[in-house]
């Protein structure tokens, strides 16, 4: 007797061939690609802004197409020494912040994801008491200054390398998939911790070590609330910040201006939406490289609390 042809067969390569699509399929895919177009057309409309007309931009006909093809914008922007500086240190910025934040991470979720840790129950619960609680920011900013860490790059680097998320998904991670007969066998070998965890356990974590950095570089990337707060030098604000205040400054005298060197001739709407798309362009060339690391870890580090 033939067998029931079910919804999807396995193909030679492990996919699926689908010979059923029922109205769920479509509504799920439908609700997808809306959610898709929320994030994609922004970006379309803001990249086709930056290189339209001044004309055609203050007469809103720029939608999803550039008009007028007007690149003085970037012009600006790279003879800008300032922006272009701020650009640089923050590359450095988060380039350091993200390999600190990985190597805290790590010397925090391994321990914890070993049973033979004793007392590891309460060091775990210490780990994750700053996920829920902070000092607030007025202490916080009196403790940087009695540190002498105000108006330097260290200060917004390592108050944030250790996070208490990351941790707990990387300790996760270890818990489900690397298997402690597999380290027994390296003690039986003769190997100690150090050499377990870099030459068995680090090399079989790709995945959640992409995942957990582009969660750093991403999210230091973007954050620019303490450069607000505890740095005041030009030389030492990141991106964000510089494109923070270009956007206020837009916004409430309907000017934006670079450096008072440069003469900028592009109206403070294109020159917003270059400036935006000059600080977005390195994560967003960064995240395809790293994204089949990126869902498999968030997945596989999720899975055993």
């Amino acid at each position: 007797m033939a067998k029931k042809v079910k919804d999807f067969d396995t193909i030679n390569d492990g996919s699926h061939a689908i010979h059923k699509f029922n109205f769920a399929d479509f509504l799920i895919m439908f609700v997808l690609v809306v959610l898709c177009l929320t994030c994609v057309l922004p970006f379309i409309h803001l990249a086709a802004k930056s290189v339209s007309s001044n004309t055609a931009v203050m007469q809103h006909a720029v939608v999803l197409w550039p008009k007028g093809l007007n690149i003085e914008a970037y012009n600006s922007i790279f003879q800008d020494g300032t922006l272009v500086h701020s650009f640089l240190y923050s590359v450095e910025l988060v380039a350091i912040f993200t390999a600190l934040g990985m190597i805290a991470c790590t010397c925090a979720a391994y321990p914890l994801s070993k049973k033979r840790l004793k007392g590891r129950a309460f060091f775990t619960v210490i780990l994750m008491i700053p996920m829920y609680f902070s000092a607030g920011l007025i202490p916080s900013y009196l403790l940087y200054k009695n540190l002498h860490m105000l108006n330097t790059m260290w200060v917004l680097i390592l108050p944030l390398i250790y996070s208490s998320y990351n941790m707990l998904i990387m300790k996760n991670y270890f818990q489900s998939t690397i298997p402690d007969s597999l380290e027994e066998a390296a003690f039986l070998d003769g190997a100690d911790n150090f050499q377990i965890l870099f030459r068995i356990v680090l090399p079989l974590s790709l995945p959640i070590i992409a995942t957990l950095s582009l969660f750093y570089a991403v999210g230091r990337w973007n954050a620019y609330a303490d450069n607000k707060y505890y740095i005041t030098q030009e030389g030492l604000k990141m991106i964000q910040y510089k494109l923070y205040q270009l956007v206020a400054s837009a916004t409430e005298a309907q000017t934006a201006t670079l450096s008072e060197a440069i003469e900028v001739t592009s109206t403070p709407e294109v020159l917003q939406a270059a400036c935006i798309m000059f600080a977005t362009l390195p994560i967003i060339c960064i995240y395809p490289f790293l994204q089949k690391y990126f869902v498999k870890g968030v997945m596989v580090g999720a899975v055993k609390g």
